[in-house]
């Protein structure tokens, strides 16, 4: 039996060979006689697991020797606050706003600091990015924050912001919570990232920090020890225990993304490649249809999430129902947006994102 195409836009799809091997897996851990989820965190079997999580991760994303991956807890939605918490010392942070997400941002960090707009597409419908040359950058400003890929609203960063070029010696600060590991960083541009597990790499429960070394240490008194970057460092991201299991289905996860090939290409480089013809193939059919459409400027279309409506919103329900009997699960737009939404992240395979666009083109000759 075939499992239907989950389109989720998160907890999301996780590729199937992860799934088996956790399975496999569940009841004893390669002959240690407990599941992951009954180890100690601090026992030799799980630390083992945790450090290769760490160094594949590393090797993956091609992370520089000078920054720290942290395995965390809370979600992209803390990180903005444990952000400013450990990075503003309660000054200026400028954000730049490209939809649902980094709106939030927004306003959770202005609880901590001094949080101000510098640049918004809010009055365009989040269809478009600011140009970085008319953004509003303040000259004592602690980070900038963008968030490279909105989930919501379909816009992606094709490429980060040079901060450098535009008189800004502030770190970069990105939340890639949607598009972790679907292509690669320049972290000569970044100074902090950070992600929730549930879109690319595994269960929700499990947070990603990747934090330059000289941003260490400034942490407010206020902020939980718990969530200090320096001392979650310090401590190999055991200074509480760690979401375990997420670790571990991240882990198997990043293996699976080390062995991926494509073209010649292979790991990250491989799923950038399939992600960027996956999406593609979607936009043209989107494009080339009279009943659908997407919105957004097409130099800064998202490769993972895409949103798009239906001309005639009276055919909304009978779309979803004919998509689900086909075996097409959560296409729904988020209820902030409407419309429908595509996520089709590392694990979604090519398959799926044409048996999507046969579906679409069928639904539209239905009339």
């Amino acid at each position: 039996m075939q499992r239907p195409y989950n389109f989720s836009a998160g907890p999301a799809a996780i590729p199937e060979d992860v799934l088996q091997q956790a399975a496999s897996e569940m009841l004893d851990w390669r002959g240690s006689g407990m599941s992951v989820m009954e180890m100690s965190h601090r026992g030799k079997e799980f630390i083992s697991i945790c450090e290769k999580a760490e160094a594949d991760f590393r090797q993956l994303l091609a992370v520089p020797a000078n920054f720290h991956i942290l395995f965390m807890q809370g979600g992209g939605l803390a990180e903005n606050a444990i952000v400013p918490l450990n990075l503003s010392q309660g000054g200026a942070v400028d954000f730049v706003v490209t939809g649902s997400w980094s709106q939030k941002s927004t306003k959770e960090a202005g609880k901590f600091c001094n949080a101000a707009v510098a640049a918004s597409d809010e009055a365009q419908g989040f269809t478009h990015i600011p140009d970085a040359a008319s953004w509003k950058l303040r000259s004592d400003a602690r980070y900038v924050h963008i968030c490279s890929n909105e989930t919501i609203n379909g816009v992606e960063f094709q490429q980060l912001p040079d901060l450098a070029s535009l008189g800004c010696q502030a770190p970069l600060v990105i939340d890639f919570s949607s598009h972790v590991a679907s292509r690669s960083v320049d972290w000569s541009r970044v100074g902090l990232a950070f992600g929730g597990a549930q879109k690319n790499l595994g269960p929700a429960g499990l947070t990603l920090v990747v934090v330059r070394d000289d941003l260490l240490g400034h942490a407010m008194a206020m902020c939980p020890s718990a969530f200090n970057y320096r001392l979650v460092a310090d401590n190999q991201s055991m200074y509480n225990t760690p979401p375990t299991w997420g670790i571990y289905i991240a882990g198997l996860t990043f293996e699976w993304i080390l062995r991926q090939q494509e073209g010649g290409a292979s790991g990250v480089a491989a799923l950038q490649a399939r992600n960027t013809a996956k999406a593609e193939l979607l936009y043209q059919a989107i494009d080339g249809s009279q009943l659908y459409e997407n919105r957004v400027a097409r130099d800064c279309r998202s490769r993972m999430n895409v949103p798009f409506f239906l001309k005639d919103e009276s055919r909304n329900q009978a779309f979803l129902d004919g998509a689900k009997a086909r075996g097409l699960l959560q296409l729904k737009g988020h209820k902030s947006v409407g419309g429908m939404r595509a996520s089709i992240y590392n694990a979604m395979p090519m398959a799926g994102v044409q048996a999507l666009v046969d579906y679409m083109q069928s639904f539209e000759k239905q009339g």
